[in-house]
């Protein structure tokens, strides 16, 4: 497939930029395809690993439900986001990623992704993580989302300010 370019292109990030802001950030948005074909936007906590994003969820529920009846998905975060009410406009800079999702089913790798998660969300805490994952691992699900396209944009504003 061949993804529509963006039409402001001269205020797209370059592509390290846009993988700092998903190593960075530690929330945004995936959506889904959801009942009776609406989309379905949940907010979540993630990891950014070799040009995939993880998160964890429980076994069953809308979210699981989508992710087994579509695997197209997009996700996006908001690295800036600077209302200027007299100038009529936001500095912003966001970041979208269009991919494939799955439910990992290796054990292994669901603890894998699990312990980068709690790693990154709680660092230092190992006997705390192994504590939560003891608990909780056998109600909880893993989802990898494959990053096949991957688009930044900041606001015009801020692009003069990095290029100054």
């Amino acid at each position: 497939m061949e993804f529509r370019k963006m039409r402001r292109f001269r205020q797209q990030l370059p592509d390290e930029q846009s993988i700092a802001i998903l190593q960075n950030a530690t929330s945004g948005v995936l959506a889904l395809l959801g009942d009776e074909d609406y989309p379905y936007a949940v907010p979540l906590s993630y990891v950014y690993i070799d040009g995939k994003i993880y998160f964890h969820s429980a076994l069953a529920g809308h979210k699981i439900d989508a992710v087994r009846k579509c695997d197209k998905a997009s996700f996006c975060v908001i690295a800036a986001d600077d209302v200027h009410p007299k100038e009529f406009t936001t500095y912003y800079r966001s970041v979208i990623a269009f991919g494939r999702v799955r439910l990992l089913e290796d054990i292994e790798e669901m603890r894998a992704v699990m312990m980068k998660l709690g790693e990154r969300y709680n660092p230092g805490d190992m006997q705390g993580l192994q504590h939560e994952m003891d608990k909780d691992f056998k109600r909880a699900a893993v989802i990898e989302f494959t990053i096949e396209h991957l688009t930044g944009k900041e606001a015009i504003e801020l692009m003069r300010q990095r290029n100054q």
